[in-house]
């Protein structure tokens, strides 16, 4: 089976200060796969690589046999890539509704994007209730499912999430680690996470490569990478 997304050798640096370095990593149709790591270790940067705000300086990225490096970021949008970034970045000022409303900017289809967003307000029912509220006003937990119902409203094909559990309530990072599963299992949409807290992303995912200073050091099935004493001792020690 052809991967979803090839991204292969890729380097990146910024400055002349390396992000990246030959960087290889895959993702089927249908998988969620993590990426973890420490602050600085090139998660992010991979985000950026694949979403086109960051042009790598050698190496290929791939989407459904297309080459994508190069494009500019709306065209990635356009082929069914949708990112959700670190820090929420919600429209403070306007509604629930209408922000989900923006994710929908570059559709149409005004009979199925009703259809959408009934299906991301059963998703997140907290949007439902706040659904006249300004965003701004809501809970950190809340905007991050806004993001997130805002990003399914441009019906990706592959979702690309930046620590959605980054300055969340425990509580509510169970919630949204749930709705990650589920949005993978009922709409069959291909997820790649990026998150600093491991163990939850090992959890949810069915891969994971974890990184160093920009470089792949360790990757494999995530329910094997659990119990692998390198992962434990490098990145789950100090989480409960």
């Amino acid at each position: 089976m052809s991967d979803m997304l090839e991204f292969k050798d890729v380097e990146l640096y910024y400055d002349h200060v390396y992000a990246l370095r030959g960087v290889t990593i895959n993702l089927q149709e249908g998988e969620t796969v993590a990426l973890i790591g420490a602050n600085g270790a090139g998660k992010s940067s991979i985000l950026k690589a694949i979403t086109g705000l960051a042009r790598p300086d050698k190496g290929s990225i791939h989407f459904m046999g297309e080459q994508i490096d190069g494009l500019p970021a709306s065209d990635v949008v356009n082929r069914g890539i949708t990112m959700v970034p670190e820090g929420r970045r919600v429209f403070a000022y306007m509604s629930v509704k209408d922000n989900l409303m923006m994710g929908a900017f570059s559709r149409s289809d005004k009979t199925e994007i009703s259809q959408s967003l009934d299906g991301v307000l059963e998703r997140f029912p907290r949007l439902r209730e706040r659904y006249s509220q300004a965003a701004g006003t809501l809970s950190g937990g809340e905007q991050q499912m806004l993001v997130i119902g805002r990003a399914l409203m441009a019906r990706p094909k592959l979702l690309l999430l930046d620590e959605p559990s980054l300055g969340i309530a425990p509580k509510l990072v169970q919630d949204i680690a749930r709705s990650i599963v589920a949005i993978n299992r009922d709409e069959g949409v291909s997820v790649l996470l990026v998150e600093q807290n491991s163990r939850m992303a090992l959890s949810i995912s069915n891969r994971a490569y974890a990184l160093t200073t920009g470089n792949v050091a360790i990757s494999g099935v995530s329910k094997d990478l659990l119990h692998d004493d390198r992962i434990k001792a490098a990145y789950l020690g100090s989480e409960v």
